[in-house]
């Protein structure tokens, strides 16, 4: 628990109202949508500006209380989860959209802004803000920059990282800075942008992003591809992006995950179906028609035994919103829900699938698989009991093996969801244990002290080697 000094300080920064330590708050914020995962911090702070966020900032770091940034904790590898207590910092009274700048064609917005009021109000000015995380009507800006998050428009327009043009951030001392801007060329210096964006919080607390926008698209068409054969759906995906075609949508979907959606939304799903493609492409309409009817004729080649095109934007929206509803629906099955991310080259698609059914049928699992197809980025959701043990021993091992020929195939262990807690013991599969003590020196260099999401990423520098860096 904190002492009452250090209490007695929150609250004269922020307000009594916006310190509470009582037991309801306390457990409200101590896990994220992670399953497995909880801890209960010792309290929870929500500053109402910069400057407050700095000075409360300053008092833990002065004594070195953890801070766990929070959105709307929709995370799905246990990246604010408070696994060390402290205090856990949210951004409800920072949700102002400052500026919609149309002729630099950016948005400043404060870390507490919805993403889906971003992209409304992008649309409402004629402009366009394409990330589109799968919890975009309750994730909030600051978390999908901390996460990097993706997203079903990924292939085409790329993730949030390519639309951040600049932050302000609050180091771990307490003191403000100001990173990027409106440019469209900046080399001066370091670019902290990038390194905060993907961070997790654990080098600083985010406050504001200048946001780029595009042009909105003139028009858009939507289709599924029906196939017997989850090879040839890939191999479908790869013909596609070998044709320069790239869609503002192709993703992937296996029978079981249709039958699950189907069962939940009711919009007349193909569930005979062993793999489905929903394909969308925007922009000038004599382009989309052009590309639609290359990709259906290029689907066709490849074994599709059905190409279906929506007739209307409302027959249009209800596929796509589908589609984002796979993990509420596969959640209805088991009392636990475990969905992954694991990322490979295009070529690969169709071996990884192979694998990940590989895998569940050795440990004799339950995986439906899913996922941003055109980018390769997959998502195997085991379905299972977190109350059986011996399960999930082996769902563990299933996973372990998933992120080893993930990256033995090229890939890496998360496209998109982030290492956090969850696949902390897997980032030097990737990134190399001289990689990680890379990252790990960086996080030493700007927080000394350790305070900023400890616990996440991966394991803080050890007492022995702190002596001999000495």
């Amino acid at each position: 628990m904190l002492n009452r000094d250090v209490r007695e300080k929150l609250i004269a920064i922020v307000g009594e109202n916006n310190v509470e330590d009582n037991n309801a708050s306390l457990l409200a914020y101590s896990y994220d949508s992670t399953p497995r995962y909880q801890t209960l911090p010792d309290a929870m702070v929500a500053p109402r500006n910069k400057h407050e966020v700095s000075a409360v900032v300053k008092v833990c770091n002065e004594h070195q209380i953890p801070i766990v940034p929070r959105g709307s904790g929709t995370n799905l590898c246990a990246g604010t989860t408070p696994s060390e207590g402290g205090i856990v910092l949210i951004f409800k009274h920072m949700r102002e959209i400052l500026e919609i700048d149309e002729e630099n064609l950016t948005m400043t917005v404060q870390a507490g802004v919805y993403t889906k009021d971003i992209l409304d109000r992008a649309q409402a000015v004629g402009l366009f803000y394409p990330p589109d995380p799968g919890s975009m009507h309750i994730s909030q800006i600051g978390g999908n920059i901390s996460e990097n998050s993706g997203g079903l428009r990924g292939l085409k327009y790329g993730v949030t990282r390519d639309y951040v043009l600049g932050l302000e951030i609050v180091l771990p001392n307490g003191e403000i800075i100001q990173t990027g801007g409106k440019l469209a060329k900046d080399v001066a210096g370091y670019d902290l942008t990038r390194l905060y964006v993907g961070a997790e919080g654990t080098l600083g607390v985010i406050t504001e992003a200048i946001l780029k926008l595009v042009p909105q698209p003139e028009t858009k068409q939507t289709m599924l591809a029906l196939y017997h054969d989850l090879g040839a759906a890939a191999e479908s995906v790869s013909a596609i992006i070998a044709n320069r075609i790239i869609p503002a949508t192709l993703e992937f979907l296996d029978q079981a995950t249709v039958q699950v959606v189907e069962d939940y939304a009711k919009i007349g799903l193909p569930t005979e179906a062993k793999a489905v493609l929903l394909i969308e492409q925007d922009g000038p309409p004599e382009v989309v028609a052009r590309d639609m009817e290359k990709i259906a004729s290029l689907c066709k080649d490849n074994q599709a035994f059905d190409v279906q095109v929506a007739q209307t934007d409302e027959e249009a929206e209800q596929l796509t919103a589908a589609r984002r509803t796979a993990l509420s629906a596969l959640s209805r099955l088991k009392p636990t829900t475990i969905l992954e991310d694991a990322t490979v080259p295009r070529s690969k698609i169709a071996a990884m699938v192979k694998a990940i059914g590989e895998i569940a049928a050795k440990y004799e699992l339950t995986i439906c698989t899913f996922g941003h197809a055109g980018d390769g980025n997959l998502h195997p959701t085991c379905l299972t009991d977190a109350r059986n043990e011996q399960e999930m021993e082996l769902v563990e091992k299933a996973f372990a093996e998933i992120f080893e020929k993930a990256v033995e195939l090229g890939g890496t262990i998360t496209g998109e969801h982030g290492v956090g807690m969850m696949k902390l013991p897997y980032l030097h599969l990737k990134a190399g244990e001289h990689g990680v003590e890379a990252m790990r020196r960086i996080k030493q260099a700007l927080d000394p002290h350790g305070i900023m999401n400890p616990g996440k990423m991966f394991e803080p520098l050890t007492k022995q080697s702190k002596e001999m860096e000495k």
